[in-house]
């Protein structure tokens, strides 16, 4: 048995589609907040388990059987995450699981300037101390490409803070690996890194933009306090914008610079590049 958290999220229900394109759904379960949301999976002959990070009595129920759990992971900025991964992993050890698969983020590691990290930093401490095996993936961004470049398509400008190389990465590509991971022999102890194959930069993704549309696309880089400034005059929340600037603060200090081939490996092909996911989005 396999049980996956956050099944009704995007990586989790995406990972939860290519395990049934793998395995038996019977040897899968979900532990999900609201079971009705993961209907479609039930009907699918998917064990669908009610349980949250919140309720660990209930989680260790919802894991019940199971030998790997994927625990996604959170990210309620007004949560103690920290303490709710805690629960689950404690969870997961009581329920008897034998390995416990973690969602973290590529650049996880102390002295990063981006905060979001301190929580996977803090979990994945807390699986190296838990007793079972463990592996956390520390995937690449994945966010949409619409979010990460704003709205260039209607502008005709990439306009963000200074930033620094990044192998942003598709979402389903990591999802797969994941289900593969879960599904192969190999076993594969601590942090993993998945990323797509190639890192590169706004200046580099402007330049594939014009290519793709044949018109200019141009980059401007904003001064920090300026982007945080017309963030907050957009209704984004000073602290939440002040976050959300640490990852430009990360990516040009090179946190995210490294791209990893272990990706392609599992997928037994290339992943798709921002050049495919431009050109998709485009399309659409």
């Amino acid at each position: 048995m396999i049980v996956v958290t956050g099944a009704t999220g995007g990586l989790g229900g995406a990972t939860v589609e290519h395990l049934l394109q793998r395995v038996p759904a019977d040897q899968i379960g979900v532990s999900v907040r609201d079971a009705a949301k993961a209907r479609h999976f039930a009907d699918r002959g998917v064990h669908v388990r009610q349980g949250s990070y919140e309720d660990p009595v209930a989680l260790r129920d919802t894991f019940a059987g199971a030998e790997q759990v994927l625990l996604v992971s959170g990210n309620d900025p007004a949560a103690d995450m920290v303490s709710l991964h805690r629960n689950a992993v404690e969870a997961a050890v009581a329920a008897g699981v034998r390995r416990i698969l973690y969602t973290s983020q590529q650049g996880a590691v102390p002295g990063t300037p981006y905060r979001p990290s301190d929580i996977h930093i803090a979990t994945e401490a807390i699986l190296g101390d838990c007793g079972a095996d463990w592996t956390a993936l520390r995937n690449g961004a994945y966010g949409p490409l619409d979010q990460v470049l704003g709205p260039w398509q209607r502008t005709g400008v990439i306009t963000r803070p200074e930033d620094g190389l990044v192998p942003y990465t598709d979402r389903d590509d990591i999802a797969e690996a994941t289900a593969v991971i879960l599904t192969g022999g190999r076993s594969f102890g601590g942090p993993v890194t998945l990323t797509a194959p190639t890192a590169v930069t706004f200046d580099d993704l402007a330049q594939i933009a014009s290519d793709l549309t044949g018109r200019t696309v141009k980059r401007i880089v904003l001064d920090d306090e300026q982007w945080v400034a017309e963030q907050i005059t957009v209704g984004v929340p000073e602290q939440m914008a002040r976050t959300m600037l640490t990852w430009y603060q990360a990516a040009r200090a090179g946190c995210f610079a490294e791209a990893d081939p272990l990706l392609a490996e599992l997928l037994g092909r290339e992943p798709r590049t921002v050049a495919d996911r431009l050109a998709a989005h485009i399309t659409a």
